[in-house]
């Protein structure tokens, strides 16, 4: 379906094509894994206890043990085999949110999505602990977490998303609150996936309302899909139910994706598509959302915000900024080299990322691209270490949403890029397939493909 292609010389450095790249990393020889001691928690924590001691080895500290994270941790061993490579995650678990649609009415069993942490991380040999990050001191080039803090000479965030409540209700903490327990996003892996099956799995009839996040957001968990999976539910339990999308787009997208035609061939009593829907007003506890289409009363909600840059890029104080607007709510980076703009010590990579071209915008907030950039900032961080050229390199996007649960059926979106003779990132190729069979079980290729890349 793709012509191979070559690398390109540009501005006198050269781009590694991305297949190119991945079959060089497939080709890379397997490191040692090293055993890694458990945090021993201090006896007195304070702010200032000292997470470990430095060394005299470079130390990386990774903030977030997602997607990007670990890919980052994972490949950093072999591109920095002499360094101390530190994750940070809050969470005791890893929780994939591809997949976690499927979940939602029992496709996949929790297992499938849910994974151990120190199993790569004794493979691999790197060190994670589990902590919340409090606080990004980069004068300093310190972490600060909920015990103690961490010394870095390179650090990656790789925190993913946060949900930005405020952009419906101000601080209005009683009506986030709210929102958050009663009418769950199930965007950032926690307890509120749960819910959301709860939710699900118990309705038994009447409007149930889906707010998109306008885009850039993240995906997956794709909301058209969680749409099509649970109408697929209501469909076959027989729940008379109406799945109400409220979609701040003018149209489904991608265009001619397969969406339309699985709510128009499928679902065409549970599913009803409002387009031009951006939430204008919102009234959690009786029930009701304004919008720039119209009021709609709801007997239950799926509520998905805004999303905008975890919150380590706000502690870190690297939102872009756009005078006419204010806080853009993504990371200003570099869109070659993923550094900070303001500080090249301090990468981002993953849902958090900011906007890369004038063209396209922000890269699609995926598992996919997370994964590439763990191993592209990796590559980068090594070179660096190793005081060689550091070469731009480039991803792909590649996401599978599930359609249809008889037969099982899904489509699939693949965008290319390419450098420009300016340097500029252009989306060069997006290949749509309709929905098929064939395509819901590369899906399932495609994830333990990549979990085996990265976690298992």
């Amino acid at each position: 379906m793709h012509a191979h292609q070559q690398d390109q010389t540009i501005g006198g450095r050269t781009v590694i094509n991305r297949r190119n790249f991945i079959a060089a990393s497939a080709a890379a020889g397997t490191i040692a894994a090293l055993t890694t001691p458990a945090l021993a928690a201090p006896s007195a924590i304070t702010a200032n206890t000292v997470l470990r001691q430095r060394g005299s080895k470079p130390r990386i500290v990774i903030a977030g043990g997602g997607w990007g994270g670990l890919t980052a941790a994972r490949y950093l061993r072999e591109s920095a085999p002499d360094a101390e490579i530190i994750v940070l995650e809050r969470n005791p678990v890893f929780w994939s949110c591809p997949m976690s649609n499927k979940w939602l009415v029992d496709i996949v069993p929790t297992d499938f999505i849910m994974h151990d942490l120190y199993k790569p991380a004794k493979k691999y040999g790197y060190e994670i602990i589990q902590t919340e990050v409090t606080a990004i001191e980069r004068d300093a080039k310190r972490v600060r977490t909920s015990h103690g803090t961490l010394d870095y000479d390179y650090l990656i965030i790789a925190g993913g998303i946060r949900n930005a409540y405020d952009a419906w209700f101000g601080d209005d903490e009683e009506a986030i609150s709210f929102t958050r327990k009663n009418f769950p996003s199930a965007y950032i892996p926690s307890a509120e996936h749960l819910s959301l099956k709860q939710k699900v799995q118990n309705f038994e009839g009447g409007t149930l309302v889906m707010t998109l996040p306008p885009p850039p957001h993240r995906c997956p968990p794709s909301p058209y899909e969680r749409a099509c999976i649970i109408a697929h539910h209501f469909k076959t339990k027989k729940i008379p139910a109406k799945i109400l999308i409220l979609d701040p787009k003018p149209r489904v997208m991608p265009i001619n994706g397969g969406f339309t035609m699985a709510f128009e061939e499928l679902y065409p009593d549970i599913i009803e598509h409002v387009p031009n829907a951006g939430v204008k007003e919102l009234d959690p506890f009786n029930k009701r959302i304004s919008t720039a289409a119209g009021d709609f009363d709801f007997d239950d909600a799926i509520l998905m915000p805004p999303h905008q840059a975890c919150d380590m890029v706000w502690y870190a104080a690297l939102i872009a900024h756009k005078p006419e607007v204010g806080p853009g709510g993504w990371a200003d980076i570099d869109p070659l080299m993923l550094h900070a703009k303001s500080d090249d010590s301090v990468y981002v990579i993953g849902d958090c990322m900011g906007a890369i071209s004038p063209q396209f915008g922000h890269y699609p907030k995926s598992a996919h691209v997370a994964n590439f950039m763990g191993r592209i900032v990796a590559t980068y961080i090594g070179q660096r270490i190793a005081e060689k050229e550091v070469t731009p390199l480039l991803p792909d996007n590649l996401c599978y949403m599930m359609v249809n649960g008889e037969p099982k059926e899904a489509i699939s979106v693949l965008f290319e890029y390419e450098l420009t003779g300016e340097g500029v990132v252009h989306q060069t190729q997006i290949d749509i397939d309709v929905r098929t069979e064939d395509q819901y079980e590369e899906d399932f290729r495609w994830i333990n493909r990549t979990f085996k890349d990265f976690l298992v």
